[in-house]
């Protein structure tokens, strides 16, 4: 456990480095890339807008795992990880997880069908696949955690 505890702070390090960057993508990035595009690509400048709302609501859902994941490392420093309490913020994963699939799925299909080569396409497809791997990988680790806490909660009722 107590490899655990020293990889708790390197990594909420990490969270809030990850976080900062994607408010900086969001509010000073995005916006200027986009706007840059639009002027480059003119047939594609109408584009614009839903680009950047489609990139700020996605990258808001990884904001939202990370808080999630603060959270949640807070109780596993506190031992409390095999608890009801920690089923909300694993649920606010999943749920978020497959929010941003559902979305990305959506410009998948879209792009597929406005960019006549394979080359995009191709790339969100992996995309695609990827994040439905991750958020049924988050579903079978839901379950695992439901089992440990069950085993935790029978252990705790025998001694």
């Amino acid at each position: 456990m107590l490899s655990t505890h020293r990889a708790l702070g390197p990594l909420r390090i990490l969270l809030v480095l990850l976080f900062a960057g994607l408010v900086v993508a969001q509010v000073a990035i995005l916006p200027g890339t986009l706007a840059h595009l639009a002027d480059e690509e003119p047939d594609f400048a109408y584009l614009r807008w839903p680009a950047l709302a489609f990139s700020i609501v996605e990258l808001l859902c990884v904001q939202v795992v990370i808080v999630c994941t603060w959270k949640l490392l807070g109780m596993v420093k506190a031992d409390r990880i095999f608890s009801e309490a920690a089923f909300v913020w694993v649920d606010a994963i999943v749920w978020t997880m497959a929010t941003a699939w559902v979305l990305l799925f959506g410009a998948f299909i879209f792009v597929s069908v406005l960019q006549p080569g394979p080359g995009l396409p191709v790339l969100l497809f992996g995309v695609v696949l990827t994040g439905g791997v991750l958020v049924l990988l988050m579903i079978v680790m839901r379950a695992l955690l439901r089992q440990a806490t069950n085993l935790r909660a029978d252990m705790d009722a025998v001694i």
